[in-house]
């Protein structure tokens, strides 16, 4: 089997997964469906959870740093190769500790936007359907169908 050929075959079963994700009677597509659904609860606690591992990383990540760095310098002053590669690591910790804070706060600030373009996007559709003409007290306000249909084409 050519690479082309492995790796057409690779895309068409990760795309008939991802088609099928949530499919199975759990939150996300109704069954049948290509689509995947996420309720604005979902998002919420996605964001909170990344928001609390976030404050949560940013305190407890560098709580033995100057520590760490005391021992480094003290190997490496004592003539320890091990004092160099131990300093090495601890720079190493702190750039994925950097790494992971800038992920969680781009998931959590990322689910706010989304969460308000959503909520900004259905407050713009409630105020068309409002302006389809006026209505006259008593009257029944529902919308046509001929003017919901526009916003699914």
């Amino acid at each position: 089997m050519s690479f082309e050929e492995e790796w057409g075959a690779l895309k068409a079963s990760a795309a008939m997964r991802l088609n099928s994700a949530g499919g199975n009677g759990g939150s996300g597509a109704a069954k049948g469906s290509a689509d995947y659904v996420v309720s604005d609860d979902e998002l919420g606690d996605i964001g909170h959870a990344a928001f609390e591992l976030f404050n949560g990383l940013e305190k407890t990540g560098k709580h033995a740093k100057a520590a760490s760095e005391t021992a480094g310098t003290s190997l490496k002053g004592d003539g320890f190769d091990t004092g160099a590669a131990f300093t090495e690591v601890i720079g190493t910790w702190e750039t994925q500790v950097k790494t992971l804070l800038q992920a969680c706060a781009h998931i959590s600030n990322h689910l706010d936007y989304t969460k308000a373009s959503k909520q900004k996007d259905d407050e713009w559709i409630e105020a068309q359907l409002r302006m389809v003409g006026p209505v006259a007290p008593g009257a029944d306000a529902s919308v046509p169908a001929s003017q919901i249909t526009k916003y699914f084409q």
